[in-house]
């Protein structure tokens, strides 16, 4: 079952990121549809999946979705910060194919999938064998794996975060690239932690608010942010039509 689990995700990681990005909604939607049939199947339960304190969890998840709106304010309207969220994968968007990602490739491309798959089926199937700490560490672990496609995406889009790697602003260079997605991997995995525990107290609802939340308006305080002044579009910008959605 984990191995089948783990090829599922797999396959969708790399069509969603390399293959057919712009199908993602679908790809993701029928992955979850998988996975669950296939958590059903071994005996695995609708609660064990993660789908309880429907409110709790919507409490819990809208008060931390505001908190995220708070950061990224604050981080937009600070000059220091300010260069972390240009990025180019956002800003190279039209404003119609910017809400396709915030409001139909988010939801459903980034955040159905992740948080089914890695809190609700990884996380259910690994705890009901392996007790909680197992399953949080190792659910943690791949998801932080799962983000090395994007991360790759995001050096290349962003160069202020290759900038903050090599001392820089420059478009970042393989090490710097490799670095980032290090740190992606890292910082992703810690995330998942949080988002576990998160799904401890509050089901699925209250992770995949936050993950909405953070990725979403992502999406809106980049174009908020803008391009540095004075500064053209990259001529290897990323094309916005074979483009992952951020995650």
């Amino acid at each position: 079952m984990l191995l089948r689990s783990i090829a599922v995700l797999t396959a969708a990681n790399v069509l969603n990121n390399r293959v057919a990005p712009r199908l993602a909604p679908l790809t993701s939607t029928v992955a979850t549809a998988a996975l669950v049939a296939m958590a059903r199947r071994s005996g695995v339960s609708w609660r064990e999946l993660g789908f309880e304190h429907g409110r709790k969890g919507a409490a819990i998840g809208g008060a931390l979705a505001a908190g995220v709106a708070v950061v990224y304010t604050v981080g937009v309207a600070l000059p220091l910060t300010r260069p972390l969220f240009q990025d180019e994968r956002a800003l190279s968007l039209s404003r119609e194919r910017a809400l396709e990602e915030a409001l139909v490739q988010v939801p459903l491309g980034t955040v159905l999938l992740e948080e089914v798959g890695f809190r609700g089926v990884l996380y259910g199937t690994l705890r009901r064998s392996h007790g909680t700490v197992a399953a949080t560490a190792l659910s943690s672990a791949l998801f932080g794996l799962w983000h090395i496609l994007p991360a790759m995406d995001m050096a290349r889009a962003n160069p202020a975060l290759g900038g903050l790697t090599s001392g820089s602003g420059e478009a970042p260079s393989q090490a710097d690239t490799a670095r980032v997605v290090a740190g992606s991997v890292a910082s992703t995995a810690v995330a998942g932690v949080l988002f576990c525990e998160l799904r401890r107290w509050g089901g699925l609802t209250a992770p995949a608010m936050l993950h909405l939340a953070t990725n979403s308006l992502g999406y809106l305080f980049a174009r908020i942010a803008g391009r540095p002044e004075n500064a053209a579009k990259p001529e290897n910008a990323i094309n916005p039509e074979n483009t992952a959605t951020p995650s």
